[in-house]
């Protein structure tokens, strides 16, 4: 592995033959997960494929020219021909590795396959998730001296990191970027020395064994294990809905409002994410209809409030979507009212959907209790009902689900953790 700058680029990369380039910053939590598998991964092609580091704060031109507008970005090149994803954010090891190996043949590629030595570690804890949740207990684990590592499919910071504004976290007077809160706490469980494995498939679960699997060659054991892998958005479950994911629908308004300047937005459901985030598109969008299934909004009054008094929205009430259709950019949105039957279809030029979640249990199977809507039972002491496993945040069954009930649930399972590990 190799680090160079723009004025080498043409040398090293374009007449390098087969490369792959890593384009980083500092101060850079993405880049510093990134890292040890570019730096691994180099171990195992670097026969094969040179693998290039380049400081893109120091090299902003060449990274312009090459589209590369955020850190960590990297990109594959042939024989000085641009191939392959550019992969950019959390990346993953398997997305690496599939880019990688399409630039050998097939043979090869398989004969470095068979070099990966299958990797065994051991700790105290495994926290299985990085929201609120999991790194409020990672932080108290490791300022007890309790050996753990923290797991997550995505970068650090949950749904936090997603959310526009947080205006009723203790200690912040003024309302903080979601992205920031997490990043805050992030890095203070990091610095608390908290072990990370970001950004990674996790390819098996075996709570009964307390071991998991992670990109496939990692096998994690672990006396206890803390599940904090939260909720995610809910579908409505009607026609179109998926296959427009991501192209007219979103569920992300932090994520995605900002392409729909001066146009018009749907956004169905009537809880407080729908009406804050609502709010959230007006700075953006010329118009914004809510699309309501009752004829109340579940919202908090201060979030009504401020609804109702924005001139860019709109409200249908009584009315639930039965189905999506895009023609070119607009999406179009049949209705029901279902108080009188009526139907109707509405245009738009983005929908935006917050009807609420579900738990992200699927990892673990059957295997624990689970209360009707399948969110995980615990004790008060967050235990599940499978001995020395662990559940916090949004995953769990409780009334409310909020940052700072997340932050308790990390709080609580850790202190009972260091209790039972001490005794």
């Amino acid at each position: 592995m190799k680090e160079i700058t723009a004025k080498e680029f043409k040398q090293e990369v374009l007449e390098g033959g087969k490369v792959a380039v890593d384009f980083y910053s500092s101060e850079c939590p993405p880049c510093e997960a990134l890292a040890p598998k570019f730096e691994g991964l180099a171990e195992l092609y670097g026969d094969e494929i040179k693998f290039i580091k380049i400081f893109r704060q120091d090299n902003r031109e060449l990274a312009e020219s090459l589209d590369v507008n955020g850190s960590p970005t990297v990109i594959f090149y042939n024989d000085g021909e641009l191939v392959g994803d550019k992969l950019s954010g959390g990346i993953k090891r398997s997305d690496m590795i599939s880019n990688l190996n399409a630039l050998l043949p097939e043979q090869k590629a398989t004969e470095i396959k068979n070099k990966i030595k299958p990797r065994v570690s051991e700790y105290d804890t495994i926290i299985l998730g990085g929201g609120p949740g999991g790194l409020t207990a990672g932080l108290y684990l490791c300022q007890a001296k309790v050996n753990a590592v923290l797991v997550d499919i995505m970068l650090p910071g949950g749904q936090v990191s997603t959310t526009h504004k947080v205006s009723n976290y203790p200690g912040f007077v003024d309302p903080q970027p979601g992205f920031m809160l997490a990043h805050y706490m992030s890095e203070q469980t990091k610095i608390c020395g908290t072990k990370y494995k970001v950004a990674v498939d996790v390819t098996l679960v075996d709570l009964e064994n307390k071991t998991i699997v992670v990109d496939e060659f990692e096998t994690i054991k672990a006396k206890k294990i803390i599940l904090a892998t939260g909720a995610s958005p809910r579908y409505i479950g009607v026609p179109g809905e998926k296959e427009l994911k991501g192209n007219g629908i979103s569920y992300c308004a932090t994520c995605d409002a900002k392409y729909f300047h001066d146009k018009d937005v749907i956004v169905i459901g009537g809880g407080n994410s729908a009406i804050e985030e609502a709010d959230f598109i007006t700075k953006f969008a010329k118009k914004v209809t809510i699309i309501h299934q009752f004829d109340k909004l579940q919202a908090n009054k201060e979030a009504q409030e401020k609804a109702f008094a924005n001139p860019k929205i709109e409200f249908v009430f009584d009315t639930e979507p039965q189905g999506f259709e895009k023609n070119g950019n607009i999406v179009k949105i049949a209705t029901k009212n279902m108080k009188t039957g009526e139907t109707a279809t509405l245009k738009a030029d983005g929908v935006f959907i917050f009807v609420g979640m579900k738990p992200n249990t699927d990892l673990f199977g059957d295997t624990l209790e689970t209360d009707d809507w399948g969110y995980i039972k615990t004790n008060e002491d967050m235990k599940t009902s499978i001995d020395g496993i662990y559940a916090v945040g949004d995953i769990r069954s409780k009334k409310y689900r909020q940052i700072t009930t997340a932050v308790a649930d990390g709080t609580i399972a850790a202190i009972s953790i260091t209790k039972e590990l001490d005794s």
